[in-house]
């Protein structure tokens, strides 16, 4: 993830068809309840206008190299999508047709897909981009795009780096390596039938 960028503009006719393309990703039911929304160069400050503050805007060393980035993608999922799909009546012995009847909100799954399809796209074309979770005004940030009633998974903060990258504290945690995160499940006759 790159945190500074340089200002260069990304076409926004090439983002709307990586978009388009990142959007072939898995959708549960094939409810097709995530949307992604583009904000050219244009508009990246009056993107962080409405989901910042002025406090942070001024404050935080990470918010000039932020707001040079060279575009946006706004990834929403549409939880009312998934609900009415899974009361159609192939579905509706699931009994997923209620929010709260979701184990897990594949809402969420769905938007992680087609969000993880973008950043891999991206990527192969040449350009950084760091996913900036949503934490905070959401909702401004969606009456803004007119999508009142969708909900905001995360922004993709889309440019070329400028060197000027702050170092995440992040980095310094230590962690499970990769290899020690993967388990292979051998075969013993207690897991035979």
């Amino acid at each position: 993830m790159v945190r500074s960028f340089d200002a260069t503009s990304v076409d926004p006719r090439w983002l709307d068809d990586a978009c388009a393309t990142a959007l072939w990703a898995p959708t549960a039911g094939n409810s097709a309840g995530v949307r992604m929304h583009t904000i050219g160069a244009d508009l990246v400050t009056a993107y962080f206008e409405r989901a910042t503050d002025a406090r942070w805007r001024r404050e935080s060393p990470r918010a000039p190299g932020l707001s040079r980035a060279g575009a946006v993608v706004l990834v929403t999922s549409r939880p009312q999508d998934y609900l009415a799909r899974y009361a159609e009546p192939d579905k509706a012995s699931s009994g997923l047709a209620a929010r709260s009847a979701w184990p897990v909100p594949y809402w969420h799954t769905d938007a992680a897909m087609a969000t993880m399809a973008l950043l891999l796209l991206l990527d192969e074309a040449g350009w950084s981009s760091t996913l900036w979770g949503n934490f905070r005004h959401d909702r401004a940030v969606l009456e803004w795009i007119g999508a009142p009633d969708e909900s905001l998974f995360a922004s993709v903060l889309i440019g070329r780096p400028d060197g000027q990258d702050h170092r995440s504290a992040s980095l310094d945690r230590v962690v499970p390596t990769r290899d020690s995160r993967v388990r292979r499940l051998e075969v013993s006759p207690e897991r035979t039938p």
